[in-house]
């Protein structure tokens, strides 16, 4: 493909990494990633990743920009207060890269659409903000062997994991959504506006890392962070044989839409 003079200026301090190079941003212009959820955690990582100059930014939501959420999702301005979100960001990746190409999914994610949806991307981050769309997306990519990173933010807290065909899924740690009510919403509970800056690019780290071919991805194993302690910790995790969607006996066998509404630290892009 080649760049021009214009992307080498532009990408320069990437190409002068020896890991990626001119070849490796020639890479991650031809790839496609998917952001579910344009909110706290996909906000920076929609940002992140058009800068970065992943070519195809796919960016999946179905509600409006509300004056509540810009203490946390930063792709979106007080102006935008009233448009659709998918709208609002698709223009600001845009703004900030037009090699990026950005399709816009003004839609919720569903058993009966999302492996339309998800087909053809590279990889996919989950930024949703309820149980059942955290374990549909799971669930899609496992059936569509499509990479994905999961993460999520409460209060203080926040976690991430990289899903990729073979690994651990999601469900073999938490296997499904618990009892409604039985865990705070994030309206409820609050979150600190710029913990979901630090996890949502932690997983656009993720989704380039994937698209090079470079470092070790957080497989098999959870990332937490405590951002009033200051402390990271990783827990090293095994696929669980029992798991009712990659164990050794399924039980899912095609994709569902579960009921739960609410949203923890472990689903919430709030």
């Amino acid at each position: 493909m080649g760049l021009n003079e214009q992307q080498i200026e532009r990408y320069s301090r990437h190409i002068i990494l020896e890991e990626i190079g001119g070849t490796g941003q020639e890479k991650l212009l031809a790839s496609k990633v998917l952001i579910i959820g344009a909110g706290g955690l996909g906000s920076p990582a929609g940002l992140y990743l058009a800068a970065a100059g992943v070519g195809a930014i796919g960016i999946v939501d179905a509600d409006k920009v509300e004056l509540s959420n810009l203490q946390r999702q930063i792709i979106h301005h007080t102006d935008d207060v009233g448009l659709a979100k998918t709208a609002s960001a698709s223009g600001r990746m845009r703004a900030i890269n037009p090699d990026v190409t950005v399709k816009t999914y003004n839609e919720r994610v569903m058993a009966n659409n999302i492996r339309q949806i998800i087909g053809g991307y590279d990889f996919v981050i989950d930024g949703t903000d309820n149980f059942p769309a955290k374990f549909l997306i799971n669930d899609a990519c496992y059936f569509e062997k499509i990479p994905f990173s999961h993460a999520g933010v409460l209060r203080f807290f926040g976690q991430l994991m990289t899903v990729l065909p073979g690994t651990m899924c999601y469900r073999c740690v938490f296997g499904g959504p618990p009892p409604a009510d039985v865990v705070p919403s994030c309206s409820q509970a609050g979150v600190l506006g710029v913990l979901a800056g630090v996890i949502g690019t932690l997983q656009a780290t993720e989704a380039v890392k994937y698209l090079l071919g470079i470092g070790k991805l957080i497989t098999n194993s959870l990332l937490t962070y405590d951002s009033l302690e200051m402390e990271f910790r990783k827990v090293e995790l095994k696929s669980n044989p029992n798991c009712p969607l990659c164990g050794e006996e399924p039980k899912i066998t095609e994709l569902i839409d579960e009921k739960q509404a609410a949203c923890d630290m472990d689903n919430c892009e709030c």
